[in-house]
């Protein structure tokens, strides 16, 4: 990491430079504070929004987190795909021998020491997330979990070789990257959306020199929109969701009821009393699959097994957020919960062990066994009634 990944630009009468890292890279630190000690900026920006600055600098941040809201809010399969994402860097970090995101600190620290403003770039990561599952399809959620569990446990398998490479990229991007070859949509979301939106605000930052600090992967896609008019209003919307899973998300209820009463008008109680068999086994025994393999409480399996058969009638509720809630409250996580959870997720064991995760696993896992056993029950149900 040396002086080729420096790129001076001009944008509005200021002189901007731009300093692409890698977000486990000691060498990235040292140049860091090494151009900002030497510039002097008026104001260094860095690849961050407001929470994710918080949560970098304020070490008791997620002492806040609101697991119930969260729960609530749908929002578990977005914040345990940011942990596993979170948890790739700190893997690789500890290989490497640093804390992921240290040039960004270094960053923060060396413009204090020189009298700079600091100045946050990056979309808020509440958005981006909202904007990637809202435009992601169910099969390409369930495909993005399959992929980050698996690079999750391929991080074990790098070799000696590999560190120096790694140590010349920014290597989140390049995991987004090699995702979005089968996944473009997340691509496109993660990389190529923020790429326009830091363009326009590195270039909207106060003051005459400004030093910006991004991941070497962003820093093609900032030169690329430099030049180009970016509206940032349409960056920054989630978009509503679709006409096609609204409508879908009804039909399937109205099916399986429909199903019911078909078979009861053709074929009596009898039959209804095996199709009905046949959509409880499905969903209970699958949901509870989910909750048990995500190590849930005895409870909460049970919650998951008695709440699946109804909720996956109830669009307005799903299986894994009883199983989520019921979790909570038995588990009852602690504080040490959320001051390890860094150092938990750095491991795949971690996941399971810590608290806050597993109760995130536990609401996606039961949710995914309640989907896939409605689409089991459905053709069990048709094949009763034929």
């Amino acid at each position: 990491m040396d002086e080729q990944n420096i790129l001076r630009l001009k944008g509005g009468g200021k002189e901007i430079i731009l300093i692409g890292t890698a977000h486990v890279s000691q060498e990235s630190v040292e140049l860091v504070t090494r151009v900002i000690n030497a510039e002097r900026p008026d104001t260094v920006s860095v690849e961050l929004c407001q929470a994710r600055y918080e949560s970098l600098v304020q070490k008791k941040k997620w002492q806040d987190t609101d697991l119930i809201k969260i729960i609530r809010e749908k929002k578990a399969f977005l914040l345990l795909s940011n942990l596993m994402f979170a948890s790739f860097q700190r893997r690789i970090g500890r290989k490497l021998g640093i804390r992921p995101g240290q040039e960004i600190l270094a960053a923060v620290e060396a413009a204090h020491s020189v009298g700079a403003s600091i100045y946050l770039a990056d979309r808020d990561i509440r958005i981006t997330l909202s904007r990637t599952w809202r435009l992601m399809s169910f099969w390409s959620k369930i495909k993005l979990l399959g992929q980050l569990i698996s690079t999750i446990w391929e991080v074990g398998d790098i070799r000696e070789e590999d560190i120096e490479e790694l140590k010349k990229k920014d290597v989140l991007e390049a995991l987004i990257s090699e995702i979005g070859k089968s996944l473009p949509e997340l691509r496109k979301i993660l990389i190529d959306e923020r790429d326009q939106y830091m363009a326009c605000k590195i270039q909207s930052a106060p003051g005459q020199k400004i030093i910006a600090v991004v991941g070497a992967g962003h820093v093609p896609g900032i030169q690329k929109y430099w030049n180009e008019p970016v509206d940032l209003l349409p960056l920054e919307q989630v978009p509503p969701k679709g006409r096609f899973s609204s409508v879908l998300k009804w039909a399937i209820p109205v099916l399986i009821i429909g199903i019911v009463v078909l078979g009861f008008f053709m074929s009596g109680k009898v039959k209804v009393a095996h199709m009905v068999k046949w959509w409880v086994v499905a969903n209970a025994s699958l949901s509870g699959a989910g909750a048990a393999l995500a190590l849930g409480h005895p409870l909460t399996i049970l919650a998951a097994i008695l709440a699946s058969p109804l909720t996956s009638l109830n669009p307005m509720i799903a299986a894994g957020w009883v199983a989520g809630l019921v979790e909570v409250l038995v588990a009852k996580p602690k504080v040490k919960d959320f001051e390890t959870l860094a150092d938990d997720i750095s491991s795949v064991r971690g996941f399971w062990r810590n608290k806050i995760t597993r109760i995130l696993m536990v609401v996606v896992f039961t949710n995914l066994g309640s989907s896939v056993g409605t689409f089991v029950a459905i053709p069990l149900m048709l094949k009763v009634l034929t």
